[in-house]
C-alpha cells in the first residue's frame, strides 16, 4: 500500500482503521486545496447549521449563503472524510434504479419527475465545477456492461426505452466485440454507453465545493461532531464538544455517519462498506489498452466492480463489501483479486493505494429526503449513486428552506422504509440477503 502526503491526521475514522481510510487514498495524495479548519469553540447563531461537509452539506452551505443566509457547517472529520472524498469518483447517469422499474414502482409521472432531476443533478455538477473553476479532472463518458450475456437485453431494452420515452439520444447500446475493443478484456458482455455520464476526482471537487462555499461567506468548522439536537422557541440547537449552535434550521447531510444522532430517520437506511485500489502508474499506451477511452465503466453485479483510469495513467478499481464496522484485514487482496478477474494481466503491477469508506444504501437504494419539525431537513442514502444527486441534494435542501420546494418533495414524495429488526437486529438480515445476492454474482 502507498503511503499518502503528508497532512494533518484525521481524528479517529469513520468506517475502519484511519491506516485504509480517508488519508491513504490516492485521492488524498493528488489533493488540490487540503485546508485546516477551526473546531467550534463557544456559541454561535446562524441561519442554518449543516451537519456533514460532504457533497449534500457543502452544496447546500454554498446555495444557502449564495442567498445570504448565514450558515455554519459542522464535520466530524474533515471536509469530505466520508464517502464524498473517497468514492469511486463514478458520475452516474439516471437514478439509482432504472426508469422502467421506477415507472412500475411509483407511476409514469412521479417517475418522469425523477428522470428530470437526474438530468439537472448531472447538468449541476458541471456548471459547479465550470463556475468554480474546480480542477477535478471531469472526463466524459459512462459504460454500463453486462458481467453474464443474460442480461445485455434487458441494458439494450432500457437505452431504447429511454430514447423513446424520454428523447434521450445520449445512450448508446453497444455489443460485447465493441466492449472488448473499448477495455481490452473479454470478461464483459454487451452494455450500454453514455456520454453524460463520467467520472471525476471526488475529493478535489468536493474541496472546490469547500472553497465556494466559504467565498460565500459560509463558515466550516472541521473535528467538530454534532452530539445532539433540541428543538428551542426559535429554531434548532446543535450542541458539539466545544461549543453550541443556535439555528433557525438544520441540516442534516451526514448519510452513512449519522450514527445516533436522530433516531427518527437512522432506521431507514443502512451504513456499508466499500473498497478501492489504485495501480501504480501503467504508461498511456498500457492504460489505453485497458480502457482507450478512459470511460467510467460499471457492471451489472449486485455488488459491482467500477473503474477508470488516473490522469497518471492508473487504473482506479472498486469493488467488494463489507457489512460491520471494520475494514477486513487483507484489504488489497480482497480488491486485487476483482480486478485481476477483469485484468489477469495486470498481475505484474504493483497496487500503491488502498481505501476503503462507508456509503448508505436504503431499503429500496433510493435516496431519502424530508424535514422533521418543520427545522430540520435531511437528505442521504444515495446508495452508491451519489456524486451527482447528492450534489442536487443539497441544492433542493436549500431551495426548501428558501420557500421553493417542488423539487425536493419530489424525492421526498419516493416511500421509504425502515430495515427490517430496527438499529441492531437489521444487521444479520443486511448480511444474510447480500451473501445471498453475490451468490447470484457468481452463477
Amino acid at each position: 500500500m502507498g503511503v499518502a502526503s503528508p497532512g494533518t491526521a484525521v481524528q479517529g475514522n469513520p468506517g475502519g482503521d484511519s491506516r485504509i481510510g480517508f488519508e491513504s487514498s490516492w485521492y488524498y495524495s493528488t489533493a488540490a486545496i487540503l485546508a485546516d479548519r477551526a473546531a467550534l469553540r463557544g456559541a454561535v447563531d446562524c441561519d442554518v447549521c449543516v451537519i456533514g461537509a460532504g457533497y449534500t452539506g457543502l452544496v447546500a452551505a454554498l446555495s444557502l449563503a449564495s442567498r445570504g443566509y448565514s450558515v455554519r457547517v459542522l464535520e466530524r472529520y474533515r471536509v469530505a472524510s466520508g464517502a464524498s472524498g473517497r468514492n469511486g469518483g463514478v458520475l452516474g447517469p439516471g437514478q439509482r434504479l432504472d426508469q422502467e422499474t421506477l415507472e412500475h414502482w411509483l407511476g409514469d409521472d412521479h417517475a418522469a419527475d425523477l428522470w428530470r432531476l437526474s438530468l439537472d443533478a448531472n447538468d449541476l455538477v458541471r456548471e459547479l465545477v465550470s463556475t468554480h473553476g474546480i480542477d477535478c479532472d471531469l472526463t466524459d463518458g459512462h459504460l454500463l456492461v453486462a458481467h453474464k450475456a443474460r442480461l445485455e437485453a434487458g441494458l439494450w431494452r432500457e437505452a431504447e426505452h429511454l430514447r423513446a420515452r424520454y428523447n434521450y439520444e445520449d445512450v448508446t447500446p453497444v455489443r460485447r466485440e465493441q466492449v472488448q475493443a473499448l477495455l481490452g478484456t473479454d470478461r464483459f458482455f454487451g452494455g450500454n454507453l453514455d456520454r453524460r455520464g463520467g467520472h471525476l476526482h471526488p475529493l478535489n471537487y468536493a474541496l472546490g465545493l469547500a472553497r465556494a462555499a466559504e467565498q460565500a461567506g459560509a463558515v466550516i468548522h472541521e473535528r467538530t461532531e454534532a452530539l445532539e439536537l433540541g428543538r428551542t422557541p426559535s429554531g434548532v440547537r446543535v450542541r458539539t464538544a466545544a461549543g453550541l449552535v443556535s439555528a433557525k434550521f438544520v441540516v442534516l447531510a451526514c448519510n452513512g455517519y449519522l450514527g445516533r444522532l436522530e433516531s427518527r430517520i437512522g432506521d431507514f437506511m443502512m451504513p456499508i462498506n466499500n473498497f478501492i485500489l489504485a495501480t501504480e502508474p501503467l504508461g498511456e499506451t498500457r492504460g489505453k489498452a485497458i480502457n482507450r477511452e478512459n470511460l467510467a465503466v460499471v457492471d451489472t453485479r449486485f455488488v459491482v466492480s467500477y473503474f477508470h483510469n488516473s490522469p497518471d495513467h492508473r487504473l482506479i478499481f472498486g469493488g467488494g463489501e463489507n457489512y460491520t464496522s471494520r475494514f477486513p484485514t487483507q484489504l488489497e487482496s480482497l480488491v486485487r483479486a476483482r480486478m485481476l478477474d477483469v485484468y489477469p494481466m495486470l498481475s505484474d503491477v504493483r497496487i500503491e493505494y488502498v481505501w476503503g469508506g462507508t456509503l448508505a444504501i436504503t431499503l429500496k437504494r433510493m435516496p431519502q429526503f424530508g424535514r422533521l419539525d418543520d427545522v430540520i431537513y435531511f437528505a442521504h442514502g444515495y446508495s452508491g449513486h451519489g456524486i451527482a444527486m447528492a450534489t442536487l441534494g443539497g441544492r433542493m435542501l436549500a431551495e426548501a428552506i428558501g420557500g421553493q420546494a417542488e423539487r425536493f418533495d419530489v424525492m421526498a414524495r419516493i416511500p421509504q422504509w425502515r430495515f427490517p429488526g430496527g438499529r441492531y437486529l437489521r444487521w444479520p438480515g443486511l448480511v444474510a440477503g447480500m451473501l445471498w445476492y453475490s451468490l447470484l454474482d457468481r452463477l
